[in-house]
């Protein structure tokens, strides 16, 4: 069957963490014939080499080509473009993995829309990915109407006939940027370009001990050559204007300003600060008109100018200004309402650890951002007034994002802007937005269930020049919201407060004492003939089956029996009703355990609380069930224990007395 897709993986002594990229290219649901992975060995000199053959005689559908160091990714992925022979070629890195269904994902995306170049969802663990880029699928995407100049690292699946077509290959040799030099052309001369966000597909992973080529202190001089040769790719295939400049300013804002502003900047040495800002400076001069510093958010466009205009004292006088800038989201309400999780929440920036304050009057018509400010106070203040102008377009979103996996999600949220005073003579304000975020545990993951797992729970917040998240929390409420578990969507969902931040996360079909079963009281359960009913606090929307299990340490298995979980009508709780097997029950003891969701793949069964007690055929009594304590051997081994260690710890006193 001809190869679907080529998987290019560049090699250079990845240790063990190549391992988990193995592994997630085994598990793709694209059948194994209809894929291939290539292995470059860079000129490795750990154990991976030997590695990469074991991997390549036990798997027909992996080959490894082994090279002498090239220095840098771009020519081992040129090996590999030569040597593949899907449609298309997928770029993954050795310390990083797929999405179990991503290939079969991307490549039918990519057929559907004709697309030369897929773009699939990443999700960051320890690194930064895009956010905006993926809030929906983008089917025809270009660089005119989806921020795609956001995402310039080469994971993605591009058509080989199309590479071929235009002779696009990545620049080789010891270098930095050759994936933005590759990428960037690819998007500005597709046809067509897929993002598909519904689904997971990159994970980007920041190694244990840092040393991904991407955290590796960098040679300013040759780094920002190379990204020239990027911005000469948007210069030969765009015309002045717009768009040109609007691609200018990706590279203007994440290369250049932001390595200019807070903490980053704070954090390097200062001679190595100095040689980075000449360089940074030399290509804002050179290559960079109005026009691209004019698009950016208010404090990228201070630092910008401070920048032009070589201030580099003014740019470290900011940036220790914004370093105590931070943003805080505080819960407010946390419900149930008919199936859907509503999370109330307020939030701002804070300066200092205490609310930022801004003028109270807007002066944005004295605050000339094209201009270059005086001095660090008048960069500050000029940001203030500014920020005033645009309090209408403040904006907080609202995420959950995978513990494991970082994979995050967009919720809906409706929100308002709210002025307050920041001091007693009102010449300063505060801005607070407060939220209220809607969460289907159906739908929450980009339009699909959410899967089992740990999810924390994320408030991203814009104003003004900066745009940063935070956890939802602490809580400070008192008393604290404590919501019940929910049963929705064929999932447990559990929300909970995390013990030692008091921040709002979310246990999905993995929570056992939290969901509340193990508290269950003699008066929740009615038995009435051959009828079950216990009161459970749980929120169920409405009708859905259970499965009720009792086990007895009189009969080797279990009864189970088929249920009906309800909402309470008379409030919040839910119920359970079950019509009991009387005769089938043993006389004795039965503990009850329930499945919430007995159609997940693997059910699970909680114990509950309160014990039945079965006599010729009839369940008789209802009472507390008891943990079973430990048998009479057992209690005497741990008493012969604790004497033998007495013993051992007088004997060492002894000996140490002695010595």
């Amino acid at each position: 069957m001809p190869v679907k897709v080529s998987v290019i993986v560049p090699v250079y002594n990845p240790g063990p963490y190549i391992e988990d990229c193995v592994a997630s290219l085994l598990r793709q649901s694209l059948p194994a014939d209809e894929y291939e992975v290539i292995f470059v060995n860079d000129g490795s000199t750990d154990g991976t080499p030997a590695r990469l053959d074991q991997l390549a005689a036990e798997e027909p559908r992996f080959q490894v080509i082994h090279q002498e160091n090239s220095g840098w990714s771009g020519k081992p992925r040129n090996v590999g473009i030569e040597a593949s022979q899907g449609e298309f070629v997928m770029f993954v890195d050795n310390d990083d993995y797929l999405g179990d269904e991503a290939l079969e994902r991307m490549y039918e995306y990519g057929v559907a829309n004709g697309a030369d170049v897929i773009v699939g969802k990443m999700a960051g663990k320890g690194r930064p990915v895009p956010v905006e880029l993926f809030r929906h699928n983008h089917p025809k995407a270009s660089v005119e109407n989806a921020p795609l100049i956001d995402s310039l690292t080469p994971h993605k699946m591009l058509r080989r006939a199309f590479l071929d077509r235009i002779g696009l290959r990545f620049p080789e040799g010891r270098r930095r940027l050759e994936d933005h030099v590759f990428v960037t052309e690819a998007y500005l001369r597709a046809d067509n370009v897929s993002v598909l966000s519904d689904y997971v597909c990159y994970y980007h992973v920041k190694r244990d001990d840092a040393s991904n080529a991407g955290f590796q202190r960098f040679d300013p001089v040759g780094y920002f050559r190379n990204l020239r040769e990027a911005l000469d790719v948007v210069e030969q295939y765009t015309e002045p204007g717009v768009v040109r400049d609007r691609l200018y300013r990706r590279w203007l804002r994440n290369e250049m300003v932001e390595r200019m502003r807070g903490n980053r900047l704070l954090k390097l040495p200062e001679d190595y600060r100095k040689e980075m800002f000449d360089e940074i400076r030399g290509v804002v001069v050179e290559r960079f008109g109005p026009g691209v510093a004019n698009g950016m958010q208010e404090a990228q466009r201070i630092v910008a100018a401070l920048i032009a205009a070589d201030r580099l004292d003014d740019v470290v006088a900011f940036a220790e200004w914004e370093a105590s800038l931070a943003p805080t989201a505080t819960p407010q309400t946390v419900e149930w309402r008919d199936g859907v999780l509503h999370v109330g929440f307020t939030a701002e920036f804070t300066s200092r650890g205490k609310p930022m304050a801004f003028p109270a009057e807007d002066d944005s018509d004295g605050a000339d951002l094209d201009g270059t400010p005086t001095d660090a106070d008048d960069a500050i203040a000029r940001v203030g007034a500014s920020t005033v102008a645009r309090f209408g377009s403040a904006t907080a979103d609202f995420l959950v994002r995978e513990r494991t996996t970082a994979a995050q999600f967009f919720q809906p949220v409706e929100l308002t802007r709210e002025i307050l005073p920041a001091d007693e003579d009102g010449q300063q304000v505060r801005l607070v937005l407060r939220g209220t975020a809607t969460v289907d545990p159906g739908t929450a993951a980009g339009g699909v269930a959410l899967g089992g797992g740990l999810f924390d729970v994320f408030v991203r917040i814009k104003l003004g020049g900066w745009t940063r998240e935070c956890r939802l929390g602490p809580v400070k409420l008192d008393p604290r919201p404590v919501p019940s578990a929910g049963v929705v969507a064929d999932r447990v969902v559990l929300p909970y407060w995390t013990a030692k931040q008091a921040t709002l996360s979310l246990d999905v079909d993995r929570a056992v004492k939290g969901v509340g079963l193990g508290r269950l009281k003699p008066d929740d359960v009615t038995v009435t003939g051959d009828r079950l009913r216990v009161a459970l606090p749980l929120h169920v929307p409405g009708d859905t089956e259970a499965l009720l299990r009792l086990t007895s340490s009189a009969v080797a298995e279990p009864v189970e029996v088929s249920g009906t979980l309800s909402g309470a009508s008379e409030g919040s709780g839910a119920f359970v009703e079950a019509t009991l097997p009387g005769r089938a029950l043993a006389d004795g003891t039965w503990k009850p355990s329930l499945c919430l969701a007995p159609v997940a793949g693997e059910p699970r069964f909680l114990a509950m609380s309160v014990g039945l007690t079965a006599k010729g055929g009839r369940v008789q009594v209802v009472r507390p069930a008891r943990p079973a304590g430990p048998s009479t051997g057992q209690r005497l081994v741990r008493k012969v224990r604790r004497t033998l260690g007495k013993i051992a710890r007088k004997a060492g006193l002894r000996r140490g007395n002695g010595a």
